[in-house]
């Protein structure tokens, strides 16, 4: 089950990034159809949020369908957002990177320069009109 992390310093509102990590779990292949979300008593208890807070961000994702509430039962994912051939723990991709980031962390640059940098080259490859 995931574990949410709340940044308060981080500038993004507290129900975003719950939607945005839950995303992340789903595309990383962490979450998967049929998985329970914790329920807002949990996120809760775990993180000292609102309720409300909580709520706001599974309503979110149960409007962009990828999960679905059941009433008494809990929150399910209902879509995968993973692809294996690209994020599967022995996906090509992800062992360049992998391999990449043990080289940069040799060579001594902080998670703060290799954040940087990603964001440079992504911003080169992918435009900010493709991105949403």
């Amino acid at each position: 089950m995931i574990e949410f992390r709340i940044d308060r310093r981080s500038g993004t509102s507290t129900y975003m990034q719950i939607v945005q990590q839950a995303k992340q779990a789903m595309r990383l292949g962490l979450l998967n159809p049929g998985d329970r979300l914790p329920t807002a008593r949990e996120v809760v208890e775990a993180t000292a949020i609102n309720p409300n807070t909580v709520l706001k961000a599974y309503r979110e994702l149960e409007r962009d369908g990828l999960v679905e509430a059941r009433r008494g039962l809990g929150t399910f994912v209902t879509k995968s957002l993973s692809s294996a051939a690209t994020t599967g723990d022995d996906a090509p991709l992800r062992q360049e990177l992998t391999g990449w980031m043990g080289r940069a962390r040799q060579r001594g640059l902080l998670v703060e320069d290799v954040d940087a940098l990603y964001a440079a080259v992504r911003d080169e490859h992918y435009p900010a009109e493709e991105r949403r």
